[in-house]
């Protein structure tokens, strides 16, 4: 797609395209270490922060402008830290999905409060341009990936199905008629809380459509961070997992039944349409911070 079919497709166009994928994902580990593409917004001392962004449209000649990426973060009785992305993200097994439906179908409410914290976690990654960022300003004018949870992507999808009538629906994706991000960062409880967080007026990026242009040019392929090549094999994510958990070094059984803590074990297809289309209702509520919390509490 080039910048001219892009402007084409703006509007109430592209905002009911994108609304048939949401529904589609509606009903249905982290890798920041040293990636320069990903932006973090970042808090003070008092655990605030403030930043400026804006959604941008989906890169090149991809269709959704985010994908969705599930992981597990948890700590095992050797003590040692299980922090991988999970297969099932590009529709393959997993073999912490398989031992959890073990330890579910055993019956013991003991080994499914073992699963429980042991479940997926869920983040999605957009291309986002940084227009404020007060504890990093030279991060200001620059597009990076952006990893966020569940709340923030509930916004989003607020903003383009309001519920009241008094609201128009608005496409917070759309360079012209979408509209900034104001990331509102709170400390509540130890954990860092985006309720405050929303959308100013809607209205252009940039007045100027070669400065836009300049600024999609810039969007990072968002299906390639859900590539096969981008997850480690089965075999690898077992034995990790048998060494975390101080297994006998057995195979994991191959999974027969449903995982009942996990609804979205009848996981989509690696091409992202696929993935849309397959999803089944997305019942986890994790913090956009999951796995971060997580390497920093292994370190």
């Amino acid at each position: 797609m080039d910048f001219s079919k892009l402007k084409a497709n703006s509007g109430k166009k592209s905002l009911e395209k994108l609304n048939a994928e949401l529904s589609k994902v509606n009903t249905g580990g982290q890798q920041k270490d040293n990636d320069d593409r990903y932006w973090y917004p970042n808090v003070d001392k008092a655990g605030n922060g403030y930043s400026v962004i804006r959604f941008l449209p989906a890169p090149g000649e991809e269709d959704v402008p985010f994908v969705r990426l599930f992981s597990h973060g948890f700590k095992g009785p050797t003590g040692s830290w299980y922090i991988e992305n999970s297969l099932t993200t590009i529709g393959q097994n997993d073999p912490v999905g398989e031992y959890n439906s073990q330890l579910w179908n055993s019956g013991l409410e003991s080994d499914k409060e073992i699963a429980r914290a042991q479940k997926r976690k869920l983040t999605y990654i957009s291309n986002v341009y940084v227009i404020t960022d007060q504890l990093n300003p030279e991060n200001e004018g620059k597009v990076f990936l952006f990893k966020y949870g569940k709340k923030i992507f509930d916004k989003l999808n607020d903003a383009m199905n309001p519920q009241f009538p008094d609201q128009d629906p608005m496409n917070p994706f759309d360079l012209w008629e979408g509209a900034n991000f104001k990331l509102k960062i709170r400390n509540v409880e130890g954990y860092r809380n985006y309720d405050k967080s929303e959308f100013a007026s809607a209205g252009p990026l940039s007045h100027h459509d070669d400065e836009m242009e300049k600024i999609w040019e810039q969007t990072f392929s968002l299906q390639e961070l859900i590539a096969p090549d981008q997850f480690k094999s089965y075999g690898v994510l077992k034995a990790k997992l048998n060494k975390v958990l101080g297994l006998d070094g057995g195979t994991v059984k191959q999974q027969t039944h449903k995982t009942m803590i996990d609804e979205e074990d009848e996981t989509p297809a690696p091409k992202l349409k696929e993935v849309l289309a397959a999803a089944p209702k997305i019942e986890e509520d994790e913090d956009d911070e999951s796995l971060e919390f997580f390497k920093r509490l292994a370190g």
